[in-house]
């Protein structure tokens, strides 16, 4: 992989390797998803955020009263309910990770526009 990225730099110009410098840094999981609160998706992901920390507490408050419970009927009652809720939560997390895949693609996609662009102006 490192020598592939050594020859893409050897065949960019020095503009275009000041540019894949400055984007080559691969963000972390948290930057990716906090990306998502971004133009298109701001109001989606806020809501999808809201609605999963809801349930988070929720699922927590429900599994306290779970622990706390001394019959079999009043654990059920809370555990239930505990483990539907922690996981929905998960789910909607996990609904965010197609975005940043996909965000992830287009990225590597302009990296390949770039070198064909770059390609075609050595060869005209």
């Amino acid at each position: 992989m490192r020598d592939l990225d050594k020859m893409i730099e050897e065949a960019l110009g020095e503009e275009e390797s000041e540019l894949l410098r400055r984007i080559e840094g691969e963000p972390i999981l948290i930057e990716r998803a906090m990306g998502m609160f971004g133009a298109g998706l701001l109001w989606s992901a806020r809501v999808m955020a809201a609605v999963q920390a809801l349930l988070f507490l929720a699922g927590v408050w429900a599994a306290w009263h779970f622990f706390e419970a001394t019959d079999a009927v009043a654990q059920l009652r809370w555990g239930l309910p505990a483990a539907v809720l922690m996981l929905t939560a998960v789910t909607i997390k996990m609904g965010i990770a197609p975005a940043i895949h996909h965000d992830r693609l287009m990225r590597e996609l302009k990296r390949v526009e770039l070198q064909i662009a770059r390609a075609a102006s050595r060869a005209g």
